[in-house]
């Protein structure tokens, strides 16, 4: 029997859906009225369209505006933006296209980030694409390019908190973000991008000593062992190999891996991506590495420790430290990283250490 699951649906990015509900506007600002749906063109040439789900349009302070709105589908993907509307107000303005931060939508007050200091959180590529509608539409229509542009998310500041957003120092709400507009599924590439932002944010504020842990649990540990401040550690998951390439390109001196006992073995075997489908503990190899047989019928490495006692942990901890060493000491620009590892079990104590 063939198994043929169905496909993961793909959804749109922030700044697709922020684009879209630009093009909206401008077309009622510019006398065509609303449409029923925006079609856009993103980077790689697709070209989706929107239904809209908020208009409006009025007159302030003698300037005319219009506003649409959103709402994001992120398909299959577990993106915390799913269902949040983006909206859109656009007015004529001077001096080109200029973006603010609406209701819900973050202010960015740390160096390090694609966007200054000040700015509101619209990341650079979703910038691109809302300009590229006002150039192609004024030029299209006979209208002045010069466009104010107020992007809103209403339930922003809410979902931020689920976000790094207030760790990576932007405040007040969300980013819009995205590089392609797509959304791919379970494709991790937003966590994945989040950490190499805290890594610039660290660097940026001149921190010396970051930290990457699995869980929540083992952050908080760390965090106190070391005394390390919130905005050096990282949101690492699963994603160690991501980080830590990330970091041999923009090293700090020092770095600490924390996690749990299952999720450092495995990386201590050489996995880079700790997620359970995507690797498991080889309890048969570390019944070899400790000559332990015993082991390696254990069902879980939490068992592993049970059976063997602390030298599992101490063994599990200096072969991760090895296995570090060896592919990510050394910087890409010729300098040294420091690194440990500290191995906690899941009432948070600290099983070993390694240095």
């Amino acid at each position: 029997m063939t198994n043929n699951p169905t496909p993961l649906r793909r959804g749109w990015t922030t700044g697709a859906c922020a684009t879209a509900a630009t093009r909206a506007a401008l077309m009622q600002l510019w006398g065509e009225g609303f449409p029923d749906r925006a079609r856009i063109t993103l980077p790689k040439g697709e070209r989706p369209e929107f239904a809209l789900s908020f208009t409006d349009f009025g007159t302030d302070e003698g300037k005319d505006w219009a506003e649409a709105g959103i709402i994001k589908d992120a398909g299959d993907d577990p993106d915390v933006t799913h269902g949040a509307e983006i909206r859109a107000r656009v007015t004529r303005s001077s001096g080109g296209v200029v973006f603010k931060a609406g209701l819900g939508v973050g202010v960015v007050t740390k160096a390090g980030l694609p966007i200054g200091v000040g700015e509101p959180a619209i990341n650079p590529v979703p910038r691109e694409m809302m300009t590229a509608q006002v150039v192609e539409m004024a030029a299209r229509l006979g209208q002045d390019p010069n466009i104010e542009i107020t992007i809103s998310i209403p339930d922003g500041a809410e979902i931020a908190l689920k976000t790094w957003n207030p760790r990576l120092g932007i405040k007040g709400g969300l980013s819009v973000l995205g590089t392609t507009g797509v959304v791919r599924p379970f494709s991790c590439a937003a966590w994945i991008a989040s950490i190499h932002r805290g890594v610039d944010v660290a660097r940026a504020e001149g921190l010396t000593h970051l930290s990457g842990c699995t869980g929540a649990t083992s952050e908080r540990i760390v965090q106190a062992h070391h005394g390390l401040s919130d905005a050096a550690m990282l949101d690492m998951g699963d994603f160690i190999g991501g980080m830590l390439k990330y970091i041999a390109k923009h090293p700090v001196p020092r770095v600490t891996i924390g996690g749990g006992i299952g999720k450092i073995a495995k990386f201590a075997q050489g996995e880079m991506d700790l997620h359970s489908k995507r690797s498991q503990v080889d309890l048969p190899f570390w019944a070899d590495q400790l000559g332990l047989p015993e082991i390696a019928g254990a069902n879980t490495a939490l068992e592993a420790t049970q059976i063997a006692g602390p030298v599992f942990a101490e063994t599990v901890a200096r072969k991760a430290l090895e296995t570090i060493n060896a592919r990510f000491k050394t910087a890409a620009d010729g300098s040294s990283i420091a690194y440990d590892i500290v191995v906690i079990d899941r009432k948070g104590q600290i099983l070993a250490t390694a240095s």
